[in-house]
């Protein structure tokens, strides 16, 4: 997947995280779904669960793409609870952490696998050449306090020299406000905007929200 993308010509490169470097692990949302009605004690086939689960998360992602901003987590959740008629006045924020902490946990033990071709490779191959590297990622059902944990775990923390997320800025691609974010943190402010490349799957949220703001941009389409 990589050959198609010019380390040459850019000098910062912005990755995308969901479909663009990772995608989830076979077995993770099928768990998450089942551990999520177990907690709650939803009172429902678990396709129901199921159904409600990935409709919130579709929906709000939208949301975050419309409007810019950011559908905070436990907000989804309350939102998938409140249509499968538990009484979501019963619950306090202790509880929505301990179940964010324990779909962390699955998270980490069903982690999601690399769909891009020989990652470690490439990122060598930018940080060799002196280029810089970050993560920029629209969170909904997984903070990015959790993403860097698997990052971490898969030795590719050392490429990254920042990371963000929109449940920490409170703000979603195509925001331009995001790539603002970029080039703030782009330790070379003297790069000029096509010097910087993002990367990623989602034409408006991805390409057209980075062309948008001036910086370059390269769609990935992976066969999945």
């Amino acid at each position: 997947m990589k050959t198609d993308i010019d380390i040459h010509k850019h000098s910062h490169f912005s990755f995308d995280l969901w479909l663009t470097l990772i995608k989830s692990h076979p077995e993770f949302k099928a768990k998450r779904v089942e551990l999520f009605s177990s907690f709650f004690n939803v009172n429902k086939p678990i396709d129901e669960v199921a159904k409600a689960v990935k409709y919130y998360d579709d929906l709000c992602n939208t949301i975050n793409e419309v409007i810019g901003g950011n559908v905070d987590t436990f907000e989804i959740y309350l939102l998938i609870l409140n249509s499968l008629n538990i009484d979501i006045k019963q619950l306090n924020q202790a509880n929505l952490n301990e179940f964010y902490q324990k779909s962390e946990d699955l998270f980490l033990e069903y982690k999601p696998v690399i769909i891009f071709d020989k990652l470690h490779d490439f990122f060598d191959e930018i940080k060799n050449q002196g280029k810089t590297i970050n993560i920029l990622s629209n969170t909904g059902f997984i903070k990015g306090k959790t993403m860097r944990k698997f990052l971490m775990n898969e030795n590719l923390e050392q490429y990254i020299d920042f990371h963000i997320y929109s449940d920490e800025i409170k703000c979603s691609k195509p925001n331009p406000l995001v790539f603002q974010e970029v080039k703030n943190k782009i330790r070379d402010q003297k790069l000029q905007m096509e010097q910087i490349l993002h990367i990623g799957d989602n034409p408006i949220a991805d390409y057209k929200g980075a062309k948008d703001f001036g910086f370059s941009a390269h769609l990935l389409k992976h066969k999945l």
